[in-house]
């Protein structure tokens, strides 16, 4: 009985969330009649006629997303999946200067349990080792905030802030930065450069990998079939200028950034740039298949604290998992992740394939990471593995999806090496473009780690539901 209430009560928490939106759904309109062949001057629409115009005009738009006002932007609703690198699409006709809002918001209901065989590690009078007492509950509610601005055709700027995350509680910017797809000086030979070339530059989410493309951000998790993000969570902003070549299929990118998190003047001797460089080619083969396939290298040879696997400053999904009796909410905001702690020194590389065959998607990551710290005179080794294979149906409104995920590599003090091995099982369903609700359960085993180490034995499971709204 204890079970079945256990499985019971997430499942209607969970339809709680999306209720409200569930509700908003009514019978289909016909959509409305083309008048343009009609004189304009004319043509005069009696009182339901033109209510019933409206009706159409705003029916279509909850079904579809709001209209696109800002050019060369990736929608944050459900349009945004499977968008990987903005193309040179404009998506918009100018039409002078514009402003633009948007907002994500998401909440999970957890409930997670995990245990480990570590031997006790008594200091002050506390075991160090004991697990948190964690069950069925309401992780932190997040919310972010995004304002876009096109300044002139082809160029627009963007800002993000975290309303509320695990780790701020406060609002704070995430980053921002201005896009140029378009020469706004009036001279043939750039204007003709600018027909293949993006220019990004401000403090903005590096383009390393792919994988980026499709994680929780926060409150944003619309672009995720998963709860979770990968277990070495390649993710960061930085101050820098990104260099994008887009012709045909082929994709290349050359970024230089600051190399650090918060950008200073100080210790310039403990510094170096980072250098980024992406190239790939993502071709609609026919008209149910599409293959891209990219490999991105980052590189920096110095670092106050490079925060390549440290630079989220949200916060992972999984509430206090493998955390000690001690731990915080913000302090412990990386739990169930893995940093291979490269705050030095670090030579990443990352591949992705990506194929999509009518509702079939499969995603990989193949990642080999090589750094230290600047307290180490070798460096070390990290690999991850991951392989999420999702299918949409029902209009891509329903999803489900399995997703492998492995990360192992040496750590300082010890000998052989360690890791983590992770199962997502799950999927969604979009109400709305705008309203995701998703369900999964998730098992983790961690493995290789002393009897000393928290980590030994380690493992957690459970059931994760998530209820997510972007627009």
């Amino acid at each position: 009985m204890k079970s079945t209430f256990r499985l019971v009560l997430p499942l209607t928490a969970w339809l709680a969330m999306i209720a409200p939106a569930a509700a908003q759904q009514t019978a289909a309109a016909q959509p409305p009649d083309d008048m343009s062949s009609a004189p304009k001057a004319t043509v005069v629409d009696s009182p339901p006629a033109a209510a019933s115009a409206t009706e159409a005009g705003e029916d279509s738009v909850w079904k579809k997303g709001r209209p696109q006002t800002i050019q060369y932007m990736r929608a944050l609703d459900q349009r945004g999946i499977n968008t990987f690198e903005t193309t040179k699409t404009p998506g918009v006709e100018y039409k002078g200067f514009k402003l633009d809002f948007g907002a994500a918001f998401a909440t999970q209901l957890q409930n997670v349990s995990h245990g480990n065989t570590a031997a006790p590690n008594v200091v002050s009078g506390v075991d160090a080792n004991q697990l948190m007492d964690i069950g069925l509950g309401f992780n932190t509610p997040t919310a972010n905030l995004y304002i876009n601005a096109q300044l002139a055709p082809g160029v627009r700027v963007a800002m993000t802030s975290y309303l509320s995350s695990r780790h701020h509680n406060e609002t704070w910017v995430k980053d921002g930065y201005i896009q140029i797809d378009q020469s706004p000086i009036d001279f043939a030979p750039l204007k003709a450069i600018m027909e293949i070339v993006t220019l990004r530059v401000g403090d903005m989410e590096i383009n390393y990998g792919d994988a980026h493309f499709r994680r929780s951000d926060n409150g944003h998790a619309a672009y995720n079939p998963f709860v979770g993000n990968y277990i070495m969570d390649a993710f960061t902003t930085q101050v820098g200028g990104e260099v994008y070549l887009k012709a045909s299929n082929i994709i290349a990118m050359a970024a230089l950034t600051a190399g650090e998190l918060n950008s200073t003047v100080l210790s310039p001797e403990r510094r170096s740039p980072v250098y980024i460089g992406k190239i790939g080619v993502d071709r609609q083969m026919t008209t149910d298949l599409r293959v891209r396939l990219t490999g991105s290298m980052y590189k920096t040879d110095k670092a106050m604290s490079d925060t390549l696997y440290n630079g989220d400053r949200a916060g992972s999904r999984f509430y206090f998992v493998l955390e000690n009796t001690a731990a915080t909410e913000s302090a412990q905001k990386n739990s169930g992740l893995l940093d291979p702690g490269f705050s030095n020194k670090v030579t990443a590389m990352q591949m992705n394939p990506f194929v999509k065959f009518r509702g079939l998607e499969l995603f990989g990551v193949v990642e080999r990471s090589e750094g230290r710290a600047a307290t180490e005179t070798s460096t070390r080794v990290w690999n991850q593995y991951a392989l999420d294979t999702v299918y949409r149906f029902a209009d891509d409104k329903v999803f489900g999806g399995v997703r492998y995920n492995k990360a192992q590599g040496a750590l300082v003090g010890i000998p052989n090496t360690v890791g983590a091995e992770r199962w997502e099982v799950g999927g969604g369903w979009f109400v709305t473009p705008n309203v995701l609700a998703k369900a999964e359960y998730v098992n983790q085993t961690y493995n290789g780690y002393p009897v000393s180490s928290i980590k030994n034995g380690g493992k957690f499971n459970g059931i994760m539901l998530e209820g997510v709204v972007a627009f």
